[in-house]
């Protein structure tokens, strides 16, 4: 048996037997209720609601509250002047700046961008290299209101940008790129931009009239942007061998509207297995760290990245991994397709599904989304959204792409109520969290696979290299990438003489500090622009981000200002990548 599908079957036999729908479907009856906006009194009878039951069963827990940066969204509108005078109606997103009652006026002005085509897509898409010049203008395109369409807006200089929503009723949603709360890095991003958004019939009516003559239109946004204190939850199960080093179970605990789907199903699965996994806690190798964070919706991220920050050195020092839940649990969602998976982590996920659910898991990269806010760091995770509806039964409801409820296209909207929620669904999918957590935690050996990083590596290194050609050379880092692979090959070999043996052994423990410095090593190399303990945008970021500029070269180009300018960020990345490598293939190369 390889050390990635290691199972004790008595343990999660016990763990397993012991769930339960009764406390997490009360969860999710409750909090359909309440909106839990970041920071406010509903979240804070939410937050009552969870601690009483861990109260009652005598989990551990703490109950934190930084001051954060948080918005609100409040009434906005669209104003239409001309033959057709009207008002629209919008929603602002979270963060968009704030007109006050006095509208910003000027010519609406149409600008093609299209919709996301799947949910990999969702987070990341910008505008068309090619977009038309809209300086001093309104503009007026498709996709919800993410950050890298208003940044490119803003960039080029709109007066303000009005998006039009996939379907009939329109997403809730957050537009800075900046993650979490703001440090002087990167305060200058804080967007500048009055954002709105309409739906997609109005959004029809208004291209057709900014094609057929001028228009004017004013826009009106109004938003609660300031720090305010925000609940953060953590609890906290202590392993019975070795309690210092933890896994993180996390999910958030604030929404838009009653946020059934997204994400009370998550917030009712973190507490149960709370619940289970102290039932069993003198079972337990390690220590099992369960948080909900507020601010995810309202602060991107605000919540998980002051934990981040907060207790940077402790992550970094010991934490195992990170595994996500939001939106478990939702109807019609058959599937783990579109399955987040960092690569070291794929085949621990995948016998995991299988083995708990009988369902397949079709593995995806994490998009710069969802509370990864522990990339910099340097801690490996899987999943963020969790089951999901098959692409068949999508298509046959109508369905475009969303960013959680299952695939429900609720997501964001005061749709998500509790007719998304599946009972049958949340059963099967703690079955599968659960098991996956007890192996990540239980195991002997931390159940990571770092070659199949490696080959992830490899991969985008030929691809990179294709591209860059005979402008930068990328074949010394890909020499560097095959000696690794072929020292973890080696070192990996005698993992299964391990297995037998308890977590306080030396051999075990010099495994899986091994294992931990790998992550800290190849996760911030493979996800992350910015240096230890920094926070990337919440932008796209590629696979070894500091390469992936190799793909703007071609031939047309190689003389260039541009094409001098990317060599030399392709050097200095290639610098990076190889010491990287380097560092790690010394850390298992080193004698037993």
């Amino acid at each position: 048996m390889a050390w990635t599908e290691w199972r004790d079957p008595a343990l999660e036999e016990a763990l397993l037997g012991a769930l339960t729908l009764d406390a997490p479907w009360a969860v999710v009856e409750r909090f359909a209720g309440l909106v839990r906006e970041s920071g406010t009194d509903a979240e804070a009878e939410a937050i009552a609601a969870l601690t009483a039951r861990l109260d009652e069963w005598g989990v551990p827990y703490t109950l934190h509250h930084p001051i954060c940066l948080i918005s609100l969204p409040r009434e906005s509108a669209l104003a239409v002047y001309g033959p057709a005078a009207r008002t629209v109606a919008a929603k602002t997103p979270a963060m968009s700046a704030a007109t006050g009652d006095e509208p910003v006026r000027g010519e609406l002005t149409y600008l093609p961008s299209g919709y996301a085509h799947g949910v990999e897509d969702l987070f990341s898409a910008g505008l068309p290299a090619d977009a038309a010049q809209v300086a001093g203008k309104i503009v007026l395109t498709e996709g919800l209101p993410m950050p890298a369409k208003v940044a490119d807006l803003t960039r080029l200089g709109a007066r303000a940008a009005v998006f039009i929503s996939p379907g009939e009723r329109i997403h809730e949603g957050i537009c800075t790129t900046i993650w979490g709360t703001p440090d002087l890095d990167s305060i200058g991003r804080q967007p500048t931009l009055p954002v709105l958004e309409v739906n997609h019939a109005d959004g029809a009516r208004l291209i057709a009239e900014a094609q057929a003559d001028t228009i004017e239109v004013g826009v009106i946004t109004r938003l609660e942007t300031r720090w305010r204190p925000i609940p953060v939850l953590v609890a906290e199960i202590r392993g019975a061998a070795d309690p210092d080093q933890f896994v993180l179970l996390h999910g958030h605990l604030d929404s838009w509207h009653g946020g059934v789907g997204d994400n009370a199903t998550g917030d009712a699965l973190l507490l149960e297995l709370a619940r289970v996994f102290h039932q069993h806690r003198d079972r337990l190798q390690r220590t099992l760290r369960v948080a909900w964070w507020s601010g995810h919706s309202h602060g991107r991220y605000a919540g998980s990245t002051w934990y981040a920050d907060e207790f940077a050195i402790d992550l970094a020092e010991h934490c195992i991994a990170q595994v996500n839940s939001d939106s478990p649990g939702c109807r019609w969602a058959t599937t783990y397709d579109h399955l987040t998976v960092m690569s070291e982590t794929e085949a621990l996920v995948r016998a995991a599904a299988h083995e708990a659910t009988g369902l397949e898991i079709s593995p995806e990269r994490p998009p710069r989304a969802g509370d990864y806010s522990f990339n910099n760091i340097g801690v490996s995770g899987c999943l963020m959204l969790s089951s999901t509806m098959a692409e068949a039964d999508r298509a046959a409801h109508g369905y475009y792409a969303v960013g959680g409820c299952g695939g429900n296209i609720a997501w964001h909207t005061e749709d998500d109520t509790l007719e998304i929620a599946d009972r049958d669904v949340l059963a099967r999918d703690l079955r599968f969290y659960t098991t996956l957590v007890a192996r990540l935690v239980n195991a002997p050996l931390h159940p990571l696979d770092f070659r199949q990083t490696v080959r992830e590596i490899q991969a985008t290194l030929g691809r990179y290299n294709a591209a860059a050609e005979p402008t930068v050379s990328l074949i010394e880092a890909s020499a560097e990438t095959a000696a690794l692979a072929a020292e973890l090959e080696r070192y990996y070999t005698g993992a299964g003489a391990l297995l037998d043996r308890p977590a306080t052994d030396p051999a075990v423990q010099r495994f899986n500090a091994i294992a931990r410095a790998l992550s800290r090593l190849l996760v911030p190399v493979n996800y992350s622009r910015q240096g230890a303990f920094r926070h990337d945008p919440a932008l796209d970021v590629p696979p070894l981000p500091d390469l992936a500029p190799a793909l703007l070269l071609h031939d047309g180009n190689r003389e260039s200002d541009e094409a001098r300018v990317i060599r030399a960020h392709l050097i200095r990345g290639r610098n990076r990548l190889i010491w990287t490598l380097r560092q790690a293939r010394g850390l298992v190369a080193q004698p037993a």
